[in-house]
């Protein structure tokens, strides 16, 4: 099994300055430590998958100023090359009977398929999962982010450059979405909407599946994302969100998103599954009190399950 960032690589001019040679040189000098976030504004991002034809081009957001800076959307983080990895796993048949039986460790029965499904991804930032949906037989795709101007410029055109029938797997060209948006949102602000853009009131309860890949690392935002989650997700016992998200930051700052009353006050939504993995593809059961240490840390995610509450769901 290849290591999770083996599909992601730079494209650009090689690295000049000291601190460039040091993060390129870590991996030799640390062996056990790996690289979370990729890329920056002066290097674009390859993203090579052996089930597309071609490779997908991601540019990366120059951020204005200090409040963009800290959005840290001009990166591509490892939850989402996880998550998209899983989209594109579920979303295509197997084509083996080997991938039929593959161990699917702890998410067992647990789907990525989003074939036929409608997609909302909050805090995109470069949206590679929302992509790969795009790709792979979504009937509609709706990306978000925070709507600072150079976020969403390069969200639009990373989209447009990226969900082309000419880019989706030999043979599948037809099941490219041609639905597509691409709009701003702020987590818990609904009453923004305009004639000119009626977003978000208009995909109010529309998706059967939400993405959420590494939005979980401020604490002071985990209502405002929990209400957005539920704000949007169906009232379904069939819709999902799908939450991956590092611990670079530090366990505690991300576990209390997890809070079951918090979940289902402000969400409207509760844990189906919840499971760690490492960038080797090793899993083991999430707990919210595990000690990492700083290398370690950077190495898992969490990925969680969320369905709809019990006696949320409409008739």
């Amino acid at each position: 099994m290849a290591t999770l960032t083996a599909r992601i690589s730079l494209k650009g001019d090689e690295p000049d300055g000291p601190e460039d040679y040091l993060s390129t040189s870590l991996g030799v000098i640390f062996p056990d430590d790996i690289t979370n976030q990729h890329g920056d504004a002066e290097h674009s991002l390859i993203y090579a998958s052996p089930k597309l034809p071609k490779t997908l081009l991601i540019e990366l957001a120059d951020p204005e100023g200090e409040t963009d800076r800290r959005l840290f959307s001009h990166y591509l983080w490892n939850a989402s090359l996880l998550l998209a990895e899983f989209i594109e796993r579920d979303s295509l048949e197997a084509t083996t009977e080997d991938e039929e039986k593959q161990d699917r460790g702890l998410g067992g029965d647990i789907s990525f398929d989003t074939r036929g499904l409608h997609t909302l991804e909050l805090g995109a930032g470069t949206a590679l999962p929302s992509m790969m949906a795009g790709l792979l037989g979504a009937a509609s795709v709706v990306v978000t982010d925070y709507p600072a101007p150079a976020v969403m410029k390069t969200l639009r055109e990373n989209v447009a450059r990226n969900i082309k029938p000419d880019l989706a797997p030999t043979g599948k060209s037809d099941l490219v979405t041609t639905s597509i948006l691409v709009d701003g949102h702020e987590w818990g602000v609904f009453d923004n909407a305009s004639a000119s853009s009626p977003f978000p009131s208009s995909h109010a309860h529309l998706s059967d599946r939400l993405f959420v890949a590494d939005c979980l690392w401020m604490p002071w935002q985990h209502e405002n994302l929990r209400r957005s989650i539920g704000y949007f997700l169906k009232k379904t016992a069939e819709a999902r969100a799908w939450v991956v998200a590092g611990f670079h930051t530090g366990r505690p700052k991300m576990a209390g998103f997890f809070d079951e009353r918090a979940l289902r006050e402000e969400g409207g939504v509760e844990v189906e599954r919840m499971w760690e993995r490492d960038c080797d593809g090793v899993e083991r059961e999430w707990d919210s009190e595990r000690e990492d240490d700083i290398t370690e840390r950077k190495r898992w995610l969490v990925v969680c399950v969320l369905k709809r509450c019990e006696g949320m769901v409409d008739a």
